[in-house]
């Protein structure tokens, strides 16, 4: 066993969610309300935490190797807030699916600390559900697969062309799967 599989790791999720009494429950099967809860948030990000920091794939900083402890804030949106996050930040109309806002970096004077904030995740629920009746897979499926692709930007993933897209995009396939 892999000594770091022994440590203990921490998050300190800020978790938001709307209102969204008003779906209908056409929209939410009975598993998919899960997603609305922060416990649920803390364990799936927690996982995969754990997961980078004992592979430590070489996508990431550095410095994150080391830590035990990470903050982050998620939000679950409706479509005009994020697309007025979008224009006030990004400058782009309209709404998107998934924000996120990421504040590490390698050069980051916090680096020494035991913590890491990573930053902002906003999730629009409403494209969320348009996606998952798209791409016919439940709602919770989705926001994983969403919040899985904001997570990975926040801890400074990007993808800059066809290669990078498609080896994030295996990437979050990997750690969805790790969740079953």
């Amino acid at each position: 066993m892999n000594k770091k599989d022994n440590l203990d790791f921490q998050i300190d999720l800020v978790f938001k969610c709307n209102n969204f009494s008003n779906l209908s429950d056409y929209f939410l099967r009975n598993t998919d309300h899960i997603i609305f809860e922060s416990v649920f948030w803390e364990k799936v990000l927690l996982c995969w935490i754990k997961i980078i920091v004992n592979e430590r794939d070489t996508s990431f900083p550095n410095f994150i190797f080391n830590k035990k402890s990470f903050s982050l804030s998620l939000q679950i949106i409706d479509d005009n807030q994020i697309s007025s996050i979008n224009q006030k930040w990004l400058n782009k109309s309209g709404p998107t699916d998934v924000l996120s806002f990421p504040i590490i970096s390698d050069v980051d004077n916090t680096k020494d600390f035991n913590f890491v904030e990573l930053g902002d995740l906003f999730i629009s629920l409403e494209m969320a559900i348009k996606q998952s009746l798209e791409f016919n897979h439940s709602l919770t499926r989705e926001m994983l697969w969403l919040a899985s692709h904001g997570f990975l930007h926040l801890l400074g993933w990007e993808h800059n062309d066809d290669n990078q897209l498609d080896d994030m995009l295996n990437f979050q396939e990997y750690l969805i799967s790790k969740l079953d």
